[in-house]
């Protein structure tokens, strides 16, 4: 599974209404981290990708949903179930970490 570029259009549908757990990359093109942990973010997708919806938005084409959740920094990754966000990160992560913050924050994960 691979993941989804998501705007500010389909974040209620893809993201809210999920029925499986959402973890969201807020980013933008500038950002040197952002770019840094794409490919761990891709690596996650492919792994849990049966178990958890994997997704990106772009804060600079996408400002209103960023501004929705406080996002300050960037990247910054949310975790949503139920339409509701249970964890956030700020700060890049190596794949690992980003598996263990995962399945710590969103057991049905593990």
């Amino acid at each position: 599974m691979s993941v989804s570029a998501i705007s500010d259009d389909s974040f209620d549908a893809d993201v809210l209404a999920s029925d499986k757990p959402v973890i969201v990359d807020f980013w933008a093109e500038w950002c040197g981290p952002c770019k840094q942990v794409s490919a761990h973010f891709e690596a996650l997708a492919d792994e849990l990708g049966d178990k958890v919806k994997v997704v990106k938005i772009n804060i600079d084409d996408n400002p209103l949903t960023a501004g929705r959740f406080g996002v300050r920094g960037l990247p910054t990754f949310m975790i949503f179930e139920k339409g509701n966000v249970t964890a956030t990160h700020l700060g890049a992560m190596s794949k690992t970490r980003m598996v263990e913050w995962l399945k710590e924050s969103a057991p049905s994960v593990a």
